[in-house]
């Protein structure tokens, strides 16, 4: 797997990243995977390709600083913040099952769940769950891509095909306002549903999951 090097950039910069990584592994047909880890600066909005955009205030997104970006792949929005994102891109045949979307999700999760395992956090795929769809935050909507501690979302992850190959990236939640994110969605932030890094151990810092990313792929 190769690994792409940590970097902190502005959504529009990250999400034309992960769409040049994906194009480039098509058309080089790429056999190994790529794997990133990646932040964000300033705090940005990523809309899912479809996603209509009109319940945003763009008045308080300028108080805030926070910019917006539509995303290669479906899905509801995110606040990208104090979070950490992965991008995972493979052809198809690379993965055991890489053409059932479920078993590919299956598997590019194990990746993260190895991550996080190696720092003493036990994580489970979601189950075939009810999919709540008023949301507009992606993090309230519980769908069986979700990596969840205690049956709680911890991580959101979207994808897209192109060509025979994948991209999937996710949200890794390592902190979070809560009443921010009512402000920006316009609706309640049920946190009995979503868990951060902070709430399962503020001792483990974001440098932690780097540092065995690089240890496990480099």
């Amino acid at each position: 797997m190769k690994l792409i090097p940590y970097s902190i950039n502005t959504g529009e910069i990250n999400m034309k990243t992960d769409e040049k990584l994906l194009d480039k592994a098509i058309s080089e047909v790429e056999n190994d995977a790529i794997f990133r880890l990646y932040g964000w600066s300033p705090a940005c909005i990523s809309l899912g390709r479809n996603q209509n955009n009109g319940f945003l205030d763009n008045d308080l997104l300028n108080k805030y600083n926070i910019d917006t970006v539509r995303r290669l792949t479906g899905g509801r929005a995110l606040l990208h913040d104090n979070e950490l994102t992965y991008s995972f891109i493979s052809s198809t045949d690379y993965l055991k099952k890489g053409e059932s979307v479920i078993e590919s999700y299956k598997e590019i999760s194990q990746i993260l769940i190895d991550i996080f395992k190696e720092v003493g956090i036990e994580l489970t795929l979601g189950g075939g769950k009810h999919v709540n769809t008023r949301f507009d935050y992606c993090m309230l909507i519980s769908t069986g891509a979700d990596l969840c501690w205690k049956n709680r979302k911890f991580i959101g992850s979207a994808q897209c095909r192109k060509n025979g190959y994948i991209l999937q990236h996710g949200s890794i939640l390592l902190d979070y306002n809560r009443e921010l994110l009512q402000s920006i969605f316009k609706e309640e932030v049920n946190t009995d549903s979503i868990v951060s890094l902070k709430e399962i151990n503020p001792n483990i810092e974001i440098n932690d999951i780097i540092n065995i990313a690089n240890k496990m792929f480099s």
